[in-house]
């Protein structure tokens, strides 16, 4: 049996490579496997099954209760559809703070389990153990500081993180000590744009943002940017399209169509 090689396929060399070419990268999230190959096929450089899928996808207010099955669910659907795009997997709260052991368990499942590329974990040097012990197995890490919302309890609000200078300072230490650590790539969310452009600098390894500035890359929620979630609305969010609106349209001029019997018509028959 002969297995396709993927064409060009991105890998985490490729990303470096892009940083180094000054080639910018694009990050979306994705939760199934239709909205998967949409996004491989749109030519997107990483997927990301983010935890935020318990937010847009369950309804939860926070990510803090999505567990690591659903993410090896999501995660699984994701890379099914995936020919060319990096899939990387968030370890959800719970999988890997204060435990290396569990954390390395966490991201062998989820690499075994998913077929995925790569997990995001989130945090600096409070996580680093589980980080290192993560990659002795050969996993490819992406780190995520900044506004890191498995931490919205302890912090108690979704403002602009590392304003003041201490925090500020934390915050590229966090980043060059995950560098070092090994990580392929680091998330920053909500932060000072000129802080973003600092910490990308002095990174050899990509930096993406959300809510960070001109860096390396960007990432948003997918269905956030195609206007499908309407109560969110942050400053760095730009809506591509107003998939809501036109999603009710579609919905209410079907419900109309069959109360009325225009359908199915007879075309639309055995």
């Amino acid at each position: 049996m002969s297995v396709t090689p993927k064409l060009r396929a991105v890998t985490t060399l490729r990303l470096k490579e892009m940083k180094m070419a000054g080639e910018k990268i694009t990050m979306l999230t994705g939760y199934d496997y239709t909205m998967a190959k949409i996004l491989d096929e749109s030519g997107i450089d990483v997927i990301l099954v983010g935890d935020s899928a318990a937010n847009v996808m369950a309804g939860y207010e926070t990510t803090v209760p999505m567990t690591l099955d659903s993410m090896i669910y999501h995660g699984r659907a994701v890379a099914r559809g995936v020919n060319r795009a990096l899939v990387v997997v968030d370890l959800p709260f719970g999988t890997y703070q204060g435990d290396s052991r569990l954390a390395l368990q966490s991201a062998v499942r989820i690499m075994k389990e998913t077929e995925a590329d790569a997990v995001k974990i989130e945090g600096g040097a409070e996580i680093i153990e589980s980080v290192e012990r993560i990659l002795t197995a050969g996993i490819p890490v992406m780190g995520h500081l900044g506004l890191t919302p498995q931490s919205i309890n302890k912090y108690g609000t979704y403002a602009v993180r590392a304003k003041e200078d201490a925090e500020a300072q934390k915050l590229l230490s966090d980043a060059k000590l995950l560098e070092e650590a090994g990580c392929f790539a680091v998330v920053l969310e909500k932060i000072p744009a000129a802080l973003g452009r600092q910490v990308a600098s002095e990174l050899a390894i990509p930096v993406i943002g959300i809510g960070a500035g001109d860096v390396d890359g960007q990432v948003l929620v997918s269905y956030d940017m195609l206007g499908i979630t309407g109560e969110f609305s942050p400053r760095f969010l730009r809506r591509y399209d107003d998939l809501r609106s036109r999603m009710s349209n579609a919905f209410k001029q079907y419900i109309e169509d069959v109360k009325s019997g225009d359908f199915p018509a007879e075309s639309e028959r055995y």
